[in-house]
């Protein structure tokens, strides 16, 4: 299985890449990793029309293959005013049914600080429908970010390692413990809806083309 990981914070070294860092480095269970930072990538402001896309000055191409190879996603965007970062929203745009529809995402939020929970509900809203990505039950809201994820564990690098870094805190040792059960989680639905995606493409409904949007 192929994970694609999509940091989306608009600042560079942010924290919603440290966390994209540390999810990639103990995802092990997926086969490939991989993992774009939006604020690094070219591209439009898009306008409908599907030409924009694919100016000289947009990675759009080179973004939408490693879409397309994923076979589960982790979006992961900072709260910023109580909303999703505009550049992920944007991405989500842009991205076609066809290329992407029916495969497993896995929502982060990162905040520094206790709120987070607005942009997992503004995504689920109104993120989706047009891409038919399909957001898995289980979120992630990653609080107070800049005091935890610091570090890897010794035990996260070696499985069976039970020696602890003792600078780690309960709290980072608990948001790490749910980080890997929700990664499990995504691998187990990643393999599920490739199965659903192949059983879709050999039974075509009549004259689904009429309806490539959400209602």
């Amino acid at each position: 299985m192929n994970l694609l990981i999509i940091s989306a914070s608009q600042r560079t070294q942010s924290q919603s890449a440290k966390v994209a860092q540390y999810i990639a480095e103990t995802s092990s269970q997926f086969n490939e990793i991989n993992h774009i930072e939006l604020c690094k990538k070219r591209l439009p402001m898009w306008d409908g029309e599907e030409s924009s896309k694919e100016n000289s000055a947009s990675d759009w191409l080179a973004i939408n293959e490693e879409l397309k190879g994923a076979d589960a996603l982790i979006l992961i965007t900072p709260e910023w005013g109580g909303t999703a970062s505009p550049l992920l929203k944007n991405l989500l745009m842009m991205a076609d049914a066809t290329d992407i529809g029916h495969k497993p995402v896995l929502i982060v939020s990162v905040v520094n600080g206790i709120s987070g929970a607005y942009p997992i509900a503004e995504l689920r809203m109104n993120a989706f429908s047009n891409n038919k990505l399909v957001a898995i039950p289980d979120h992630l809201i990653i609080r107070n970010v800049e005091e935890i994820l610091n570090t890897i564990n010794k035990s996260e690098q070696h499985k069976g390692d039970q020696q602890e870094d003792s600078t780690i805190t309960r709290r980072d040792k608990s948001i790490r413990h749910r980080i890997g059960y929700s990664l499990h989680t995504l691998l187990h639905y990643s393999q599920a809806m490739k199965s659903l995606r192949e059983t879709l493409q050999g039974d075509v409904y009549h004259n689904e083309h009429l309806y490539p949007y959400g209602m």
